[in-house]
């Protein structure tokens, strides 16, 4: 098994209340809520530091690739901590590595990857990163061992 990432991995970290809705039967979050926390950090980052604008801007990132590795379960109430880092960017693409940690867990409950590439809103053809949201990613860009 490869090595477990740790929260030092990762410069950005933002913590998200895991909700009632969020656990399954088995009492334990449920798979698909470990995108929506992916989905979480990465665009609260892009909207909050990069000008992403979803509402009105030119160019929208949309998801063309993502992965997740469970290894420790997350549960309702503990807040899960996001961790993210930017592995590849390039002219219309970037792919994030993501970790999720336990609240106050120095090791992740879970890993993964996710690639967005930018689109022209109106058309949906690529187009390049918008330079304000380039200097947010680059901020985040951190060689990975698995790169």
């Amino acid at each position: 098994m490869p090595n477990i990432l740790q929260r030092s991995n990762f410069p950005h970290i933002q913590r998200i209340s895991t909700r009632w809705k969020d656990n399954d039967i088995y009492g334990h979050v449920n798979n698909v809520e470990y995108y929506s926390y992916f989905d979480t950090v990465i665009n609260s980052y892009l909207i909050g530091y990069g000008g992403l604008d979803i509402h009105r801007g030119d160019v929208i990132g949309v998801c063309a690739e993502s992965h997740c590795r469970y290894l420790k379960a997350l549960a309702f109430p503990h807040a899960v901590d996001a961790a993210l880092r930017v592995s590849r960017i390039g002219r219309t693409s970037v792919r994030y590595d993501i970790a999720l940690f336990q609240q106050d867990d120095d090791e992740a409950a879970a890993e993964g990857w996710f690639v967005h590439v930018f689109v022209d809103r109106a058309e949906r053809r690529p187009t390049p990163l918008p330079q304000a949201l380039r200097t947010a990613l680059e901020a985040l860009h951190i060689k990975s061992p698995e790169s």
